[in-house]
């Protein structure tokens, strides 16, 4: 079980934001965000969305940073995925 970041590269709200997945469980995932103080308001139905400000101390507790595909390819090998189609959009 392991918790993964990619790097922070996708610009939004004047900064730039990763992502914080897990390849086992929704709970591992939930866990790991709570333990470092990330608001389950970030969470996206299979990731949560982290500032660039937090990449450097979240892969110090623990998440393995990954590029951005390996990323993805992971989140869909553990079955967590949600596809684009499948999600609501917010409004």
């Amino acid at each position: 079980m392991t918790v993964l970041i990619d790097p922070p590269e996708w610009p939004a709200h004047g900064m730039l934001w990763s992502h914080l997945v897990s390849d086992a469980s929704l709970d591992e995932l939930h866990d790991f965000a709570a333990a470092n103080g990330i608001a389950r308001r970030a969470f996206d139905l299979d990731h949560y969305d982290v500032p660039d400000r937090s990449y450097d101390d979240l892969v110090a507790a623990g998440a393995e940073p990954v590029g951005g595909k390996e990323l993805v390819v992971r989140l869909r090998a553990s079955g967590l995925r949600i596809k684009a189609r499948d999600r609501v959009r917010k409004h």
